[in-house]
C-alpha cells in the first residue's frame, strides 16, 4: 500500500492539493487528508512540491522494432520496458509498420506479453501498413474477438508510396470488420491510420465517411503533423468530428523539410477551438523515422523515442502555453477514451494505479509508478 501525501493532484483536471491512497493495483481513495489510512504496512510519499498526474498512454509504439527503409542493417531494435517508464509512460499500444514480413504478429503479441511481465500495460494492433491484412487467425474480425490484447487493426497506411494503395471501399471493408468485432467482444476496434505526406491525405477516410455508415469516431489518424497542408487538413476533419494524432518523435532534418512538432501542433489545433478530447500526441516509439528526397530515395533514418511523449507534453506547456491539464488529457484521458481503455487515463478512485509525480516547476519526472508498483528505479531518475 502507498499514501502520496501534498501532491498537486490533476486528474487530469486540476483536483488542487490532495492525499492519494493506492491498494494493490488500484486508486482507492483521494481526499484532502488521508492521514488515518497510514499504518505499519504503508509506505508514505510526501510530494511536497510535486504534481500527481496519470501515468502516460502512448497510443502508438512499435515494441518489436520496425523494417528500416535502408535495407536490413537499418531494421529497428525492440523497444526496452525501461524506455516508457524513464519517460512517465505507463501503457502502450504495440503495432506493426511498413515491415509485416519480417515483423511477425506472433511476435508482437509475445512481445507484448513480455512487457506486461515487467510491468507494463500494453495492447497492440493486428494488421500492419498493409491490405490485405495480416492475422494471426486468418481474419483481424477473430483477432480482436478472440485474443484479448488485440484492440483494433494499424497502423493501416494511406497517402504514403509506401502503402497498398486502398480503394475506399477497402478501407470501408476493413473498418467494418473492426467495428463489429470491437462491438460483440466490448473494446473500440479502431482503425489506426498511417497517414503520409502525399497528396491525398485523409481523402481516403472522408470518403468513406460520406459513402459509408462507419461513424468518423472508429478511424484514429497518426501523423497529422508531418507538413502543414496535412495539419490544415486535419483540422478540417477534427472540425467533422474526427479525432488527430501528432507524433512527438521527430528529427531536425523532418522539422526543416515542414513537419509541425507535436507540441505546437496540440496548441495550433486548440487555437482552432478544436476539443482536447479529440487531440492526442504518440511517440511512434521504435519506428524508423526517414526522410525521402523528391524521387522517393533514402536520405536519413533515425529511430523514434517514447520518452519523446513526455518532452512534447512539457514543451507544449512551457514554450507554447497549452494549460497543463489539457497538454496532459492529450497524452493520458484523451487516447484512453479513444480507445476504450475504461480504467485508463485519469486519476480516479477504482482506476488503475498508474501514477507519475513531476516537478512542479520544471515538469521533469521524479517518480513513476506502474500498476501499483513503484518502477522508478528502473528508470535512473
Amino acid at each position: 500500500m502507498k499514501l502520496i501525501k501534498n501532491a498537486q493532484v490533476f486528474s487530469p483536471t486540476s483536483l488542487g492539493q490532495k492525499d492519494v491512497f493506492i491498494a494493490a493495483n488500484k486508486i482507492i481513495a483521494i481526499e484532502d487528508d488521508l492521514s488515518h489510512m497510514n499504518n505499519e504496512f504503508t509506505e508514505v510519499i510526501d510530494a511536497h512540491g510535486q504534481i500527481l498526474t496519470p501515468g502516460f498512454v502512448d497510443s502508438l509504439v512499435h515494441i518489436t522494432g520496425g523494417g528500416g527503409e535502408g535495407g536490413y542493417a537499418t531494421r529497428t531494435p525492440e523497444m526496452k520496458v525501461e524506455e516508457a517508464f524513464i519517460g512517465g509512460v505507463t501503457t502502450v499500444i504495440g503495432a506493426l509498420g511498413t515491415d509485416a514480413e519480417t515483423r511477425s504478429l506472433e511476435n508482437l503479441l509475445a512481445k507484448t506479453y513480455g512487457l506486461e511481465e515487467q510491468g507494463l500495460s500494453v495492447y497492440c494492433y493486428t494488421g500492419s501498413y498493409h491490405y490485405p491484412m495480416v492475422s494471426i487467425t486468418q481474419s483481424i474480425k477473430r483477432d480482436i474477438m478472440l485474443i484479448e490484447k488485440f484492440i483494433g487493426v494499424g497502423e493501416v497506411a494511406i497517402a504514403d508510396h509506401r502503402s497498398s494503395q486502398m480503394s475506399v471501399a477497402e478501407m470501408a471493408r476493413v473498418a467494418s470488420e473492426a467495428r463489429v468485432a470491437g462491438m460483440l467482444s466490448g473494446k473500440k476496434g479502431i482503425v489506426s491510420v498511417h497517414v503520409g505526406d502525399e497528396v491525398a491525405k485523409l481523402s481516403t477516410l472522408t470518403r468513406v465517411i460520406e459513402q459509408s455508415d462507419i461513424p468518423i469516431s472508429q478511424f484514429y489518424p497518426t501523423h497529422i503533423n508531418r507538413n502543414k497542408a496535412l495539419l490544415t487538413a486535419g483540422f478540417n476533419y477534427a472540425k467533422l468530428g474526427g479525432n488527430l494524432d501528432f507524433t512527438t518523435s521527430t528529427t531536425e532534418q523532418i522539422i526543416e523539410q515542414g513537419e509541425t512538432p507535436a507540441a505546437k501542433a496540440l496548441a495550433l489545433a486548440l487555437a482552432e477551438g478544436i476539443d482536447v478530447s479529440q487531440l492526442t500526441m504518440s511517440s511512434d516509439g521504435n519506428a524508423s523515422l526517414p526522410t525521402f528526397d523528391e524521387h522517393g530515395l533514402l536520405i536519413e533514418l533515425q529511430v523514434g523515442r517514447v520518452s519523446s511523449l513526455h518532452q512534447s507534453m512539457v514543451d507544449a506547456v512551457l514554450l507554447h502555453q497549452v494549460p497543463l491539464a489539457l497538454a496532459l488529457a492529450s497524452i493520458t484521458q484523451s487516447p484512453a477514451d479513444i480507445l476504450s481503455l475504461k480504467h485508463k487515463g485519469r486519476i480516479k478512485v477504482g482506476n488503475d494505479a498508474d501514477v507519475n509525480l513531476l516537478d512542479a516547476i520544471t515538469l521533469s519526472i521524479k517518480r513513476v509508478i506502474a500498476k501499483g508498483q513503484d518502477v522508478t528505479v528502473n528508470c535512473n531518475l
